[in-house]
Formats: C-alpha cells, sequence, structure tokens
C-alpha cells in the first residue's frame, strides 16, 4: 500500500509541477488566451550547471530519462548475457551490438526529418511506447523460454529503431523547456545523466540476471520507460501551426542535406566534431584489450575504469558553467582536446592501475566537455524548424565516428602495438585541433534566430496552377549606384547562403548590358508551395540581411519582385 502512495505521490508531483508550469505559460491577451513558449525567459535565471532543473519540465524529463537509461543499460547486459546462452558465439554475441546500433545508421536522417515535420512530443510518445512494447516481448518470451538467438537479434533491431526514433526529437526539445541562456548547461545534464546510468546499469542488469535471469531484466526496462511516457503525456507542448501542408519525409531529408550543405556555422562545429571524435574513439575501442592484456586485470577493473570515465563525464556538467566563465568555447574546446590527448599518452606509457583511473576521470571531463559543446553549438546555430534534421547530421557523424573509428583503431593496434596506436591517436587529437582551429565556434551566430513573423507572403492570382509541382522562378530588380556596386555584391553572397539554404535550386545575380545600374536577382525552387515555405523559414537575422541588401536600392520605389511558374509544357507548341 505504501510503495502505491509512493508511486502516486510521484507522478501526481510530476503532473503539478508540468500543470502549473504552463499555467504559468499562458496569459490573457485582449480577452483571449494565448499560449507562450514553454522555454522561460532568457533572463528569468542565471545560468549555472544545476540551473536547468529549475524548469519543471525539464527537471520532470531528465529524472525520467535517468530512470529510462539505467533500464536502458541493464537490457544490454541482459541480452549480451542472453546470447552467450542461446549461441556462444563471439559473431552472435557481436551481432547484438550491431543489431542495436544499426538503425541509428539507417534512420538518422529520417528520424530527424520527422522530428521537424510533425509533433515532437508526439514523436517521442510513440517512439517510448514502442521501445516499451518491444522489451516487454522479449521479457515475456524470454521468461517463458521462448526466444531464441534469431529472435533476440530481432527484438534488439526493434529497440534500435526505436532509439533511432526517439534521438533527434529528444535533443530537439531541450531549447523547448528550457531557455537559450540554459542550454549548455542542460545538454552537459543531460550527457550527466546518461553516464550515471551507464554507470549504475550494468551493475545493477548484473545483480537481477544473478538473481532471476535476464527476462527479469527486460522487464525492468519495459517498466522503465514508463516514467518517460507519463511524463510526455502530461506536458502539454503548444503546437506550432503552419497554413501550409506538412513537408514530406524524403523532401524534408533533401532540405535538410541541403540546408547543411549552405551552412558554414554548421559545417565548422561538424568538422571539429570529426576532427575529434575519430582519434577520441581510440579509447573505448582498446580499453577491453589494455586491461586484459596490458594490465592484466579482469572485467572488474574494465567496470572501475568505464566508471571513473562516468564519474569524470558527471563532474564535468557541474564544472562546464565555470569552465564557461573563464574561457570562450573554442579556448575550452581546445582545452579538453589537450586533456583528453594526455589521458591517451598516460595509456600508452603508464600501466599503474589508479594512475590510470585519475586518467580515466581527466578523459571523461574532456568527454563532456567537448560533445556537450559541439551538441549545444548545433542546436544553437539553427532555428527550430530543421532543429531536428541538423542534430540528426550530428548523430549521424558522432556514431559513424564511434564505429568507424573503433574498427580502424583496432586494426592499427593489431598491425604495431597498443601504445603505439595510443600515441597515435594522442597526436591525432592535437593536430585535428590545430588543424580545425581556424573554423571558430565562438563567432558563429546564435541570435536571431527567431521567425520573421512580419514579412509578407506572395499572392497566387488566377487558377490552373498546382502549388506542389512545377519549379518556381523569384526574380528581384534594383537600382544600385555604381559607386557601391561592389558592396552590393558583397551583400548579396549572403543573401545566396540563405536563399540556397532555406530551399533554391538555383541562384544567380545579373547586370543588365544596356543599364548598368539595372540588376537582376533570380532564384528557382521546386514549387510555389516550397517558396511558400521560405517564407516562414526565414528568421530575423535574415531579415536583417535582407534590409541590408536592399538599403543599396536607389529608385524611390521597393525592388520589383516578379514570380514565374513552371506551367509543366503546357504552352509548348503554342
Amino acid at each position: 500500500m505504501s510503495r502505491q502512495l509512493q508511486r502516486r505521490t510521484f507522478f501526481t508531483i510530476i503532473g503539478e509541477e508540468i500543470g502549473q508550469f504552463e499555467r504559468r505559460a499562458s496569459k490573457s491577451v485582449n480577452g483571449q488566451e494565448r499560449t507562450l513558449e514553454t522555454a522561460p525567459s532568457v533572463q528569468s535565471i542565471e545560468a549555472s550547471a544545476l540551473s536547468p532543473l529549475r524548469h519543471p519540465v525539464f527537471r520532470s524529463l531528465w529524472l525520467a530519462s535517468v530512470v529510462s537509461n539505467v533500464g536502458t543499460w541493464m537490457q544490454a547486459v541482459g541480452a549480451a548475457w542472453l546470447m552467450t546462452s542461446l549461441a556462444p558465439s563471439p559473431v552472435m554475441v557481436a551481432l547484438v551490438q550491431a543489431a542495436n546500433t544499426l538503425p541509428m545508421f539507417l534512420l538518422a536522417l529520417p528520424a530527424g526529418a520527422l522530428a521537424d515535420i510533425i509533433d515532437r512530443r508526439r514523436l517521442l510518445l510513440f517512439a517510448q511506447c514502442w521501445m516499451m512494447l518491444a522489451a516487454a516481448v522479449l521479457g515475456f518470451l524470454t521468461v517463458y523460454s521462448i526466444t531464441d538467438a534469431w529472435l533476440l537479434l530481432l527484438l534488439t533491431f526493434s529497440l534500435g529503431i526505436g532509439a533511432a526514433l526517439n534521438a533527434p526529437a529528444w535533443q530537439a526539445i531541450v531549447l523547448d523547456v528550457v531557455p537559450r541562456s540554459d542550454l549548455t548547461a542542460a545538454v552537459s545534464l543531460n550527457s550527466a545523466g546518461f553516464n550515471v546510468a551507464r554507470a549504475v546499469g550494468p551493475t545493477l542488469g548484473g545483480i537481477v540476471i544473478a538473481a532471476s535471469g535476464p527476462g527479469a531484466v527486460f522487464l525492468i526496462n519495459a517498466a522503465s520507460f514508463l516514467a518517460v511516457v507519463i511524463v510526455l503525456f502530461l506536458w502539454r507542448k503548444p503546437a506550432t501551426r503552419s497554413v501550409l501542408p506538412a513537408e514530406r519525409v524524403f523532401g524534408a531529408i533533401r532540405t535538410g542535406i541541403r540546408y547543411v550543405r549552405h551552412a558554414p556555422a554548421l559545417q565548422a562545429i561538424f568538422l571539429r566534431a570529426v576532427a575529434f571524435i575519430g582519434f577520441g574513439s581510440s579509447i573505448r575501442a582498446l580499453l577491453p584489450v589494455i586491461t586484459r592484456f596490458e594490465l592484466e586485470r579482469g572485467p572488474t577493473a574494465y567496470g572501475v575504469l568505464l566508471g571513473f570515465l562516468g564519474a569524470g563525464s558527471v563532474a564535468g556538467a557541474f564544472l562546464m558553467p565555470a569552465m564557461r566563465r573563464r574561457m570562450n568555447v573554442d579556448a575550452l574546446l581546445a582545452f579538453s582536446a589537450l586533456l583528453f590527448a594526455g589521458m591517451l599518452f598516460t595509456f600508452a606509457g603508464v600501466r599503474v592501475f589508479w594512475v590510470l583511473c585519475a586518467a580515466m576521470f581527466a578523459g571523461g571531463v574532456a568527454w563532456l566537455a567537448l560533445l556537450s559543446t559541439f551538441n549545444a553549438s548545433v542546436q544553437a546555430a539553427v532555428p527550430v524548424w530543421v532543429r531536428g534534421r541538423a542534430l540528426s547530421v550530428y548523430l549521424l557523424i558522432f556514431f559513424g565516428g564511434l564505429a568507424g573509428g573503433s574498427a580502424l583503431w583496432g586494426a592499427v593496434a593489431e598491425a604495431i602495438s597498443l601504445s603505439a596506436s595510443l600515441v597515435i591517436a594522442g597526436a591525432g587529437t592535437i593536430l585535428g585541433l590545430v588543424a580545425t582551429m581556424q573554423f571558430s565556434l565562438s563567432r558563429r551566430q546564435t541570435e536571431g534566430l527567431e521567425p520573421a513573423m512580419d514579412w509578407p507572403t506572395p499572392t497566387l492570382v488566377g487558377g490552373g496552377v498546382e502549388t506542389g509541382r512545377g519549379a518556381v522562378l523569384v526574380t528581384i530588380e534594383y537600382r544600385i549606384d555604381p559607386a557601391r556596386q561592389r558592396e552590393f555584391v558583397g551583400a548579396m553572397q549572403r543573401l545566396r547562403r540563405i536563399r540556397r539554404r532555406d530551399g533554391a535550386l538555383r541562384w544567380g545575380l545579373g547586370r543588365d548590358t544596356t543599364d548598368p545600374e539595372r540588376f537582376i536577382e533570380f532564384y528557382v525552387v521546386e514549387s510555389w508551395t516550397e517558396h511558400l515555405r521560405q517564407h516562414e523559414r526565414l528568421t530575423v537575422a535574415d531579415r536583417a540581411a535582407f534590409e541590408h541588401a536592399r538599403s543599396f536600392h536607389t529608385a524611390d520605389l521597393p525592388p520589383s519582385v516578379s514570380h514565374f511558374v513552371f506551367l509543366s509544357g503546357k504552352n509548348e507548341g503554342a
């Protein structure tokens, strides 16, 4: 009875906090109820390591995710252990990990597109319920001794599908529940919670397996998803409304890739992430071999070393605000990369266990500082309409770097030696830092990414045009003083990136050969609907760039804008 009361009280408190938060986020304007942004004001809370936990929705989601992640790590231990009984082959055991991670490679981009074109809360509810169902089915089948090796792989793959669908949306909602000033701290707390679960989950999983078998672990994991499902169900996220039809998945993927191609700020983050992850993956790939053959210790020592890495990551979450106050983003990344390289050099030449534990702790601090900075930088550099897709590309890079890097460093260590490969990895971490320092993250634009709601929307006069099909040519005519034409062309290059980033297939700028003051900007969009989406995607910063370019226009009337719709060959032969 008391346990039921405790559970009821826990969920009642969560519901009350979310309800109170949403009631505060709603106020009356001219007698009508208007829903405000879920995230509080940037000025409302001073940034600190724990300040995101002051926001009820984030706090509830964070606590629920820690519980769920503990269950996930218990599941990983149980699945691997069960496979050693069902099919005691190294290949089959390795396939368990492959079945869990392969969906992330296959579905990262579609999942990111879904996170942007449908309601993220509903997508998360679907993904969490999917994983809960898959874990429950696996648990019951295992308890009744029905599970075989291939069924285990199939249901593990199903769990991986849910995790892949969940990841971009889960990271994209951070800015929906905390202000931008708390973004880095919130990302760090999420990473710390994950590392706490990684330290606790495998140990609990081993205890439960020894006492009740793998089936009990799978059922516990299924139950752990319930906390996240309840919090998401109680959270009433304000819906983002659009008069335009939702994008299709494959079209949304193309739009996301196009955005990345024409967003130098994102490319800088991805390049710096690749330069680190490729070399940073070496320690995770080689640590089991170092522990067993170099240190001549067993799985307990391996778990202790991983525990110190996780403890360092948790400590890093608390140290991040202080480090951010003392150095800018580029200096923080440089310091963290050097610290991580120092850990690799230590493992290359030292075989004293407690020294290696201390090195792992320092490496954990560096690991969290680097990855949380990359993640927060991606979220801070993009507007809300493409946030899920940008994060999905980052996740693809991250998991691809871990998988590819692990295989690479295993081959390098086998070809030369463990110590030499770690020295190369440490030196590569430093060289990667030096090579990518030109791509500064401190000078990136993070303000003005909210939608410019007052930008005029073009109208389509007359019928007979399929708004979802047929390319659209847009032309804008400018009158430019010859003395300022060089400045004007420079300003238009920024517009070129904005147009291409937001959906233009082609862009150009031409000058009239008979009238040197007359310039024509033109670009092509795949459909009228996509052109209207361009107007919806325009941010406050984009509007400032447009107004700067138009400030060179010398005529009394605004620049003349024309739209031409391709008629799919209807005029041919006329």
